[in-house]
């Protein structure tokens, strides 16, 4: 993999001074809850699940029935167990779906008794975790993510490219780790080239991937909605594009077929019937244009051209990827057919591969956050 955020091997820099390397041995056993609320968790998640495993660890996780969550943990054979479900944009219905949640949530995690909770801003994992006196470690890649959380955690865990003063957190208590999220998994992807053909993609195909944005989070912005039409009607006017779209929400696929029923009907555009490997559909692709920052930036980290729509605050991270050259943010709609290059890519045999030093970073501050946790209690 070949990302644009340095994988550099310097000693890890965070505030919070941590001890040497525990012992495996000392901690073998000790179980860690995580939890699942959203997509990209899956694919992020899962090294770090079987990293843990090697080393002794007893994982335990939940997920919550939001996009493709579920679907992705099947589609990756991971072992679950699922509570709850996405509520909507209705913040009222957001507050009550938590409580809901966490009520459900509340008998099986005593049962569990994990010595570490840890998430990628599970809301649900966080407050439960505090009210059972649980250690946690929550992650997060955008500064602007509502912070709501932060005062329930014990440790946050942020990449370096974050500033401090981003984080509304005790700064001895900000953990962080090189490179970005992405670069966790990415270094392990080997394409498939089969999956191309079952979704009927050809070589002779322009093969647009398109991510519309999150209308449901809190941080939307409508003029997403704007830069995705001008971007479908921009692309659309080359006959040798094929677009593939993925929407986040069954709602959001029925507007978009209803909107674009044209496209659809002459097979210019489809919606996979089933969950498909996101890096493998970026990789087999010549560009993507998309509102979601984790398929943004997993574009970036396999060389792929990629156009975002996103009109919320731009993170950091986004704003590094830019500033390398390695993500186009487009502002208007006039950007639209100024800088999105409609080009069939000439693609390499396979991926650079990256090393793994983002996720041994991260998997050393859970072993060392595990070590003091233990020694607290005893």
């Amino acid at each position: 993999m070949q990302t644009t955020i340095t994988n550099h091997t310097s000693t890890l820099s965070e505030p919070f001074i941590l001890r040497p390397e525990p012992s495996i041995g000392t901690l073998s056993g000790r179980k860690i809850w995580i939890d699942l609320e959203n997509s990209p968790h899956v694919p992020f998640f899962r090294p770090i699940i079987e990293e843990l495993g090697k080393l002794g660890l007893q994982v335990f996780v939940t997920a919550r029935d939001c996009a493709q969550t579920r679907e992705l943990a099947d589609y990756f054979g991971l072992s679950y167990k699922l509570f709850g479900r996405h509520s909507g944009k209705n913040k009222v219905a957001k507050a009550v779906r938590l409580g809901v949640r966490m009520c459900q949530l509340t008998p099986t995690i005593r049962s569990e008794k994990p010595a570490l909770a840890l998430s990628h801003g599970s809301r649900s994992s966080t407050f439960l975790a505090s009210i059972l006196r649980i250690p946690s470690i929550t992650i997060f890649d955008y500064e602007y993510v509502n912070q709501i959380t932060l005062p329930s955690l014990n440790w946050v865990m942020v990449p370096e490219v974050l500033p401090d003063e981003s984080v509304h957190f005790r700064r001895d208590r900000i953990l962080k780790y090189p490179g970005i999220k992405e670069d966790v998994y990415v270094p392990f992807f080997r394409p498939d080239p089969s999956a191309m053909g079952q979704l009927g993609i050809n070589g002779k195909d322009i093969v647009v991937t398109v991510r519309p944005p999150a209308t449901n989070a809190h941080y939307h912005n409508p003029e997403s909605e704007h830069l995705l039409v001008a971007a479908i009607e921009f692309i659309a006017r080359n006959p040798a594009v094929k677009i593939i779209l993925l929407p986040r929400y069954p709602e959001q696929a029925r507007a978009l077929r209803k909107a674009w029923s044209g496209l659809f009907g002459n097979g210019r555009m489809l919606i996979p019937e089933h969950v498909v490997d996101g890096l493998n559909l970026i990789w087999y692709s010549d560009l993507v244009i998309s509102g979601g920052g984790t398929m943004n930036r997993e574009a970036a980290a396999l060389n792929v051209p990629v156009y975002s729509i996103f009109r919320g605050k731009i993170g950091a991270v986004d704003r590094y990827l830019s500033g390398c050259g390695r993500l186009v943010l487009l502002e208007n709609t006039e950007d639209v057919p100024k800088r999105v290059s409609i080009t069939r890519r000439t693609r390499p045999a396979s991926p650079h591969s990256g090393t793994a030093v983002t996720l041994q970073a991260i998997i050393s501050h859970v072993l060392k956050v595990l070590e003091l946790t233990g020694e607290l209690i005893h």
